[in-house]
């Protein structure tokens, strides 16, 4: 029985390789990895550290707008030819993205069950984030499973009135992708990324990772992020920071603008996924707006400050793992100047969405929605 899993973005391909690997062993069920497109060439980075191939690509028209109804009314056809052709058991969508909406409208207009990885995540804010939180909530009315990533998760999709019966919390696959790529240990692959290891190991100095990627963030908040980066490189002498820029031009050009010039920080292309890992477990610090980074730092134990104003995942500054500062300058250059000197600590009671068991527990809740039996267990998983 094929189950379909559906990518378009690297974070969605990460958190589904996991599954996608736990499938493949499985005597029953088969994963048939599709990639929607979305963002063309992302999907395929992210599953080559996992060994990982796409089975089909979906045939959409060139993309001239950019809009989310541009990329909805060109996915829906090629969804509905792909699921009739491949006729999955199951369609399993990830998260908040564009992909995973029309995967799941298209899905449950065929009958085909939806499986929703990672849901149940709520700011009770269709505004905060857009249009990710407007996109879960819609995932929610249509699925078959509900996979929660957290006890919290879950109620929240109780309190709306989805059956315990179909909800199951799993931990999240990121957890387990993060866990498996850092076992692994490899070296840096971006030149930037390999030289400014040396140099810190050989100064002593420490490294603070920044992502800002949320369109809520773009203009004049992310200006504000960027004053203080500034701020942190000036009061700090020992510290570099490292900063993956996004590929869009108006906000790389924002990010280059504001810091190219300035000393101790380094700007890259987007780092493959076991490049991010490695940066994780060598920061001292991290600063991002990135949902998937503040479920993958606590694995290290690596402090976050969440560059949002709202939050829908609440378990890593409610353990202590992560604080929320949104995009003011100096609550950012505050906070982080209190994490450096050693004032604030993050707790060390593990990760918070996870022991990397996630995507063992996602194929048991799997065979119980399609009615298998429970695959034979190997000695070592018995013990």
């Amino acid at each position: 029985m094929d189950v379909m899993l559906l990518a378009g973005t690297r974070p969605e391909a990460v958190k589904l390789a996991p599954l996608a690997l736990a499938l493949a062993e499985h005597p029953n069920l088969r994963p048939f990895v599709v990639h929607s497109g979305q963002h063309q060439g992302m999907v395929e980075q992210a599953l080559i550290p996992f060994g990982l191939p796409v089975d089909a690509w979906l045939d959409t028209p060139p993309r001239a707008t950019g809009t989310q109804a541009e990329l909805v009314s060109g996915l829906l056809p090629a969804l509905d030819e792909v699921l009739r052709r491949v006729a999955p058991a199951a369609v399993v969508v990830q998260g908040d993205t564009t992909t995973g909406l029309a995967g799941a409208l298209a899905a449950f207009w065929l009958g085909i069950p939806v499986v929703h990885l990672e849901a149940g995540l709520r700011t009770h804010d269709l505004a905060a984030p857009f249009p990710e939180e407007g996109t879960r909530q819609m995932i929610s009315r249509i699925a078959a499973l509900h996979l929660a990533p957290t006890p919290a998760a879950a109620a929240a999709l109780r309190t709306e009135g989805v059956p315990r019966q179909q909800i199951a919390v799993t931990g999240n696959t990121v957890v387990d992708a993060v866990i498996a790529i850092a076992e692994r240990d490899l070296p840096a692959r971006d030149t930037a990324l390999a030289l400014l290891e040396m140099e810190i190991a050989e100064a002593g100095e420490r490294l603070i990772l920044v992502t800002s990627h949320r369109r809520e963030s773009w203009g004049e908040p992310l200006s504000r992020t960027l004053a203080a980066i500034e701020l942190i490189v000036a009061e700090h002498s020992d510290v570099q920071v490292l900063f993956p820029a996004h590929p869009n031009p108006a906000v790389r050009k924002q990010v280059v603008t504001a810091l190219g010039g300035t000393p101790r920080v380094t700007i890259t292309e987007p780092l493959e996924y076991p490049d991010l890992v490695r940066a994780l477990r060598l920061a001292e610090l991290v600063l991002t707006d990135s949902g998937g980074i503040q479920e993958e730092a606590p694995t290290f134990g690596t402090p976050v400050l969440v560059l949002r104003d709202v939050t829908e995942r609440r378990e890593a500054i409610e353990a202590g793992c992560a604080w929320l500062v949104g995009t003011d300058t100096g609550l950012i250059a505050d906070t982080a100047a209190k994490i450096l000197r050693g004032d604030l600590h993050p707790t060390h009671a593990g990760n918070p969405y996870g022991d990397g068991n996630a995507a063992a527990l996602t194929v048991a809740a799997l065979e119980e929605l399609l009615n298998l039996a429970p695959a034979p267990r190997t000695a070592a998983e018995l013990r």
